[in-house]
């Protein structure tokens, strides 16, 4: 019985693979198993990247609450607190929008706060 390693699946993979290294730098885009250790670390890269990118964001919108509110007279922590007491329902994404796009809504945001 003739040994069967099913040529057309393995090539398929490794095709797959060199498609996705495209554009890579030397032996990366062409040497098959250069390319797939490269492309494996790339994509966990590229899944804890969009998790960075989560805290980064978030990060930056608090950096630019704190700069708005401070101008106010208070602090960022004192500012959250303040509208988690009054009920006030907004997330960092919008307060940070606000402060940046709409500097007099903001301010009536905080006077009515305080």
């Amino acid at each position: 019985m003739p040994r069967s390693v099913n040529a057309v699946a393995s090539r398929a993979r490794r095709k797959k693979i060199l498609k996705e290294a495209k554009g890579f730098y030397g032996k990366r885009k062409n040497v098959y198993t250069v390319a797939k250790n490269v492309l494996e670390k790339g994509q966990g890269y590229k899944f804890v990247g969009r998790k960075l990118k989560k805290r980064d964001y978030r990060s930056l919108w608090i950096v630019r609450i704190n700069a708005a509110v401070r101008e106010e007279g208070m602090s960022y922590s004192q500012f959250i607190n303040k509208l988690a007491v009054k009920g006030i329902d907004l997330n960092r994404k919008v307060l940070a929008d606000l402060a940046m796009n709409e500097p007099e809504t903001f301010k009536k945001l905080c006077a009515e706060v305080k």
